[in-house]
């Protein structure tokens, strides 16, 4: 059975390289949401590890940077919506300066999608349904762990989460106060697929206000 996912996964990805040299003006889905989709689900069919899991980056209101990789939890029409603690350090960043940049990368498929725009939070009721689709342990670790803070040692980290589970042995495990979803609503994407001799493709979506989106090719 391995052999065979190996094997599909490799017909899947022979396909997708085959036809990426398409990535123009003329090939591309109009609708940017509707093109992600379509390279995700290529991104899947190849057997790509955790194709959702992005670099996101935010940073403080006087410019100073920072990344980490997030796994998104679904997008929509709205926008890409992700988890974490509000008092992280992303989630600090966000709260001073609630813009970010999405960071997508295939290397088994050649491509990257990059999505930038502003930031909300999701509402208490989407991160609650979202919370209660996650493992016990999930839960137990968003509760006790003190996300970006200092903790003295692994062994504290672990006794705090036990200390937890000890309080809500017999309960429902409550959605911590300092943690839910963002939505990140795109006001730009741009697709990159890898060609021969650096000389990439690169297709950017942006809004055309008011209208449709516009899309343009930019050097590599």
């Amino acid at each position: 059975m391995v052999r065979v996912g190996h094997f599909l996964a490799e017909c899947a990805i022979r396909t997708v390289m085959e036809t990426r040299g398409k990535l123009d003006e003329d090939h591309v889905d109009r609708d940017p949401l509707a093109q992600f989709r379509a390279w995700l689900d290529d991104a899947r069919a190849a057997g790509v590890f955790e194709p959702e899991a992005a670099a996101l980056a935010t940073a403080t209101p006087d410019g100073a940077p920072s990344a980490r990789m997030v796994l998104l939890k679904g997008f929509d029409e709205r926008g890409f919506r992700f988890f974490t603690s509000y008092e992280s350090r992303k989630g600090a960043e966000l709260e001073a300066n609630p813009r970010a940049a999405l960071l997508l990368h295939w290397k088994e498929l050649g491509r990257q999608v990059r999505i930038e725009g502003p930031v909300e939070h999701l509402s208490r009721r989407e991160s609650a349904e979202y919370a209660r689709t996650r493992s016990r342990a999930s839960r137990l670790s968003a509760l006790a762990s003190p996300q970006s803070r200092v903790v003295a040692s692994r062994e504290e980290l672990e006794a705090l989460v036990a200390q937890a589970g000890e309080r809500h042995r017999d309960g429902e495990i409550p959605l911590p106060d300092h943690w839910g979803g963002y939505l990140l609503s795109p006001q730009v994407y741009e697709l990159w697929q890898h060609r021969e001799h650096r000389l990439h493709d690169r297709l950017r979506y942006r809004r055309g206000w008011p209208g449709p989106w516009v899309v343009e090719r930019l050097g590599p």
